[in-house]
């Protein structure tokens, strides 16, 4: 026969066997609502997040766009503003050396005036006269001292006026190099995305570095590189023209100077002509002088035969020498003398000659009158003063 076992233990009702299943099913429900609630939070997190992601994302390709945009409009205008300067420095050079050139070439017609100046000195006596041409000279030399002083003086504005362009380049370079990495940098910032490569997280990358400026003081800067290239660039570009003014009225006074010169040269001109006629005087004078003079040679070596032939008549022929004065072989007109010392020559001749016949006939004076007219013939030619 089977006997009931009774498991030992407490026994529960059926109520409370619902109210268990009951309390299990409704903390079951919570729990699941708190989950999905959660899982709802974060979805909408998850997708703010990822919305605000994008769209940051969106900003900062728009700003380095503008920012690319901007740096790049700068980038042009410091090209515009380099190649302004270089073609002004080197218009600005080629004005310095076309005004080197003008005042070079100042030199030779300065030197050319001074040496005339200088051989106008070595004139004598009489001749050295303050004449027209000599007054032309000197402004000749005036003028070109002035042209020269002018010249040196925009040669030397010119020269600091390159100082300070190449000091605007120098800035405007260096301003041009800052921009042109500014420009690579967002450029690569620009082409980075999620997918990139090499992208890793940098500590506290919202650091602002020391030294930084902002983008006032950065525009402020490129603005303040520009002016200043500008105000050279439009400073040297006045100075140029002032130096070829200078240049073209130093060449308008040169070309005075050309009209001067030929006014000098003229004048010169004269006054050699003038001396030449004078010169051509001088040598007919002398012509006629030497001619003068041979026919009173002949006239004289006659009187001496006379008065040799007279003496004959006095002296005893053992005793006799002829007496014919040394001087008349010295008037045959030698070339090596010169006029003064034929005339001096003949002139004692004359005098000896006439004491010679006083000597022998003081009771008869034709050579004594032949003696006065010769010496009246030559007091009364144009060489004797």
């Amino acid at each position: 026969m089977a006997i009931l076992s009774i498991k030992p233990g407490q026994r529960f009702r059926l109520p409370d066997w619902h109210i268990n299943s009951y309390l299990l099913s409704s903390n079951a429900e919570q729990q699941r609502d708190a989950s999905h609630q959660i899982r709802q939070e974060c979805r909408i997190l998850r997708n703010e997040t990822n919305n605000q992601t994008i769209w940051d994302e969106h900003d900062n390709q728009t700003r380095l766009s503008e920012r690319i945009d901007s740096v790049d409009r700068w980038k042009e205008i410091l090209d515009k503003c380099l190649t302004d300067i270089d073609a002004e420095i080197d218009a600005m050079t080629q004005m310095k050396e076309a005004a080197e050139r003008a005042l070079q070439a100042k030199n030779l017609p300065l030197d050319v005036a001074i040496e005339c100046l200088t051989l106008r000195e070595s004139r004598r006596d009489i001749d050295v006269v303050k004449d027209f041409a000599e007054d032309e000279l000197h402004k000749e030399v005036e003028v070109i001292d002035c042209a020269k002083e002018a010249l040196q003086q925009k040669i030397r504005e010119v020269f600091e006026q390159l100082c300070l362009l190449q000091e605007a380049r120098q800035q405007l370079n260096s301003d041009h190099r800052g921009k042109m990495e500014a420009l690579e940098i967002d450029r690569v910032c620009l082409s980075l995305n999620v997918h990139s490569p090499n992208i890793s997280l940098k500590v506290n990358p919202t650091h602002i570095p020391n030294g930084s400026c902002t983008i006032q003081q950065w525009d402020e800067y490129s603005h303040y590189n520009k002016d200043r290239a500008e105000a050279e660039r439009k400073a040297s570009a006045d100075l140029r023209e002032a130096t070829a003014l200078t240049i073209a009225e130093v060449q308008y006074g040169l070309t005075d100077e050309v009209h001067q010169l030929e006014a000098t040269i003229a004048t010169l001109k004269q006054k050699l002509a003038q001396s030449q006629d004078a010169l051509d005087a001088l040598y007919k004078h002398l012509a006629r002088i030497q001619a003068d003079i041979a026919c009173k040679s002949n006239s004289l070596l006659l009187d001496n035969k006379c008065l040799d032939t007279r003496r004959k008549l006095t002296v005893p022929a053992e005793k006799f020498v002829p007496e014919s004065p040394v001087y008349l072989s010295i008037l045959l007109l030698s070339p090596r003398l010169s006029s003064c010392s034929i005339l001096q020559m003949f002139i004692k001749c004359l005098l000896d000659g006439r004491l010679l016949h006083r000597t022998l006939f003081p009771s008869r004076g034709t050579h004594g009158n032949l003696a006065s007219s010769g010496r009246h013939c030559i007091c009364g030619s144009p060489l004797w003063y």
